[in-house]
Parts: structure tokens; C-alpha cells; sequence
């Protein structure tokens, strides 16, 4: 079984609080998949205003979160670490789907797989489940680049 816990993940994300949103690696198996924990707290920055009499945990804050599950099995495919000069950017989401609203107390189990890589764009199959119950599903395609180069059709 391949794990990481929160400091090896630091080592594979630039991410840090309050933006890291992958709390432990279950498991994953290089160029397939990764099965990862966000553990959803009331002490959530979003949460004071998301909202303050129903807390609900925001959608690009989910698709956030498997994005970064995402970028961790792109490195440990790679089986690299990112350098300083390094950055996995979104390129697209297709098929975004919210099914149930995730609160403080639960755990968003994020579930990636690779669908294919070609030319330095990387498309996954991502969901997210609380309780067994899916929470999110969506087609996401991210592509790594250099701090140094210019990102052309990718968000910044």
C-alpha cells in the first residue's frame, strides 16, 4: 500500500494552509490512480461566510481538492518531486456534477484516475464520496509548467 501523510504531501504540493486541501494519501498505484482525505473542519476559512447559519463546504473548493489529488499522482507517476520553478495549472473541467452538500465533520474521500496524458496535458476522472454517498464528480485536465514560462490557454 502506498500512502503519504501531510508532510510528505507538502513535499509534492507548493500548496500550505489555508489552500492545502489534501490531508493524507490512501493509496495509489503510479500512472493510474490515488485515493485521498480532505477532513472537513468548522474551522475552515470559507465556512464564515459559506455560509454562516448552514455551513457548506463550496464547490471550487472540491474541485480544488481533487485537482491537487490530481497533481499528487502526476508527480508520483513522474517520480519527481516539483522543483521551485514548477506549477501544475488547471487547463479545463468538463462535467462538473454536485451531488450533496459536504459540512464540517466530514471526510471528502477523493478518488482520481488518469484517463490519458498527451503532450504535456494531463486528463483525469475525478469524484469525491462522503459516507459512501458521491459528492462530486467532474473531467478535469491539468498541464505542469515553469514559473518562468509564459502560460498560454491556461487559467492563472
Amino acid at each position: 500500500m502506498n500512502s503519504l501523510d501531510i508532510n510528505q504531501i507538502k513535499e509534492y504540493l507548493p500548496h500550505r494552509y489555508p489552500f492545502l486541501l489534501v490531508d493524507r494519501v490512501l493509496n495509489w498505484e503510479s500512472g493510474k490512480s490515488i485515493t485521498a482525505i480532505k477532513n472537513v473542519t468548522a474551522n475552515e476559512e470559507f465556512f464564515n461566510g459559506h455560509f454562516p447559519h448552514k455551513p457548506v463546504m463550496p464547490g471550487v473548493m472540491m474541485i480544488e481538492a481533487m485537482a491537487q489529488t490530481a497533481a499528487l499522482l502526476s508527480f508520483l507517476t513522474m517520480g519527481k518531486k516539483p522543483g521551485q520553478n514548477e506549477v501544475v495549472y488547471f487547463a479545463g473541467i468538463d462535467g462538473a456534477r454536485f451531488k450533496r452538500p459536504v459540512g464540517p465533520g466530514d471526510q471528502l474521500v477523493m478518488e482520481v484516475e488518469i484517463s490519458r496524458v498527451a503532450r504535456g496535458i494531463w486528463k483525469y476522472r475525478a469524484k469525491a464520496t462522503v459516507d459512501g454517498q458521491l459528492a462530486v464528480e467532474a473531467d478535469l485536465m491539468c498541464t505542469m509548467r515553469s514559473v518562468a514560462e509564459e502560460p498560454s490557454a491556461v487559467e492563472q
